[in-house]
Order: C-alpha cells, then structure tokens, then sequence
C-alpha cells in the first residue's frame, strides 16, 4: 500500500493536491490586498473579543463620565465620547462582518465536503446556502416531512 500524505494523493503516474492546498498556495503567490485584510480582519476579532478590551472600554466609559463635572458636561465632553464610539464601531463593523462571512464560507466548505464524501448524504444540499429564503424554507419542510415519516416507522409496534 502506497503511502499517502497529507498534501496529496497519489495516483499512477501523477499527484493530485487539494483544493485547500491548491488555494494555499495561489494565496501565498499572490499575496493580495485581501489576503491582508482578511489576516487584519481576523486579528482584530480576536482582540476585540477579550475581555481585557470590554474592561479598558468599560473604564474608559467610566472616566469619561467621572470627567463631566470636571469639563461642566460640556458640548465638547459629549462629542469626544460619541466621535470615538462612531469611529471605533463604523470600523470594526467592516472587519469582524468580513470575519464572519469568512468563517461561515469555510463552514459551508466543509460541510459540502463531507457531504460529498458520505454516501448515504443527498449532494443536492451542498451550496444550500445559495438558494433563496423560499427554496430553503421549502427544503426545510420536505426534510421535517421526511424526518417525520422515518418517526413513525421506528416507533415500537405494540
């Protein structure tokens, strides 16, 4: 039995890589804008995310409000708070949506994979996820329907 690595799969007379290798290494050719911002992207979800960030935001608030005494709750007191905030979440908005569509992508890659590999596993559902709101819900109710007949034939005769 041929060994079979990770990276590849031999065939007679050829190697075939996969897809996610493939991929890889067209991403490390090209070195793109996207390729950046998605690394950006994922980073800065994953920071955003710690708690030690809610705290410093939470302290920062905190300050801020402690301050407007000090500043005799002045126009300028507000604006620097609502500016930060605006900016802060105008921007992170943007990254943590490419994250997201990433992450599901990836998602729905896998599961199409697997899918494919098992036999007993309908190949109509893979891409699903393109289909409209209607076609899904459709989908949906032919599979509760389907899901529900095979209840009934399991149930223990008595």
């Amino acid at each position: 039995m041929a060994h079979l690595s990770k990276s590849s799969t031999k065939s007679p007379g050829r190697e075939v890589k996969s897809p996610f290798l493939q991929a890889q290494k067209q991403v490390k050719r090209t070195n793109s804008l996207d390729l950046v911002f998605s690394r950006l992207a994922s980073r800065t979800a994953q920071v955003i995310g710690h708690p030690l960030v809610f705290l410093t935001a939470l302290v920062i608030v905190v300050v801020w409000g402690a301050l407007g005494p000090v500043f005799r709750y002045s126009d300028t007191w507000q604006l620097v708070i609502n500016t930060g905030t605006t900016i802060i979440t105008f921007l992170v908005v943007f990254l943590i949506q490419n994250t997201q569509n990433r992450d599901a992508k990836a998602l729905h890659l896998k599961l199409d994979e697997l899918i494919r590999s098992t036999q007993q596993a309908h190949n109509e559902m893979i891409d699903i996820e393109k289909l409209s709101d209607e076609e899904v819900a459709s989908v949906n109710a032919s599979l509760a329907r389907s899901a529900a007949q095979l209840r009934v034939k399991r149930r223990p005769r008595s």
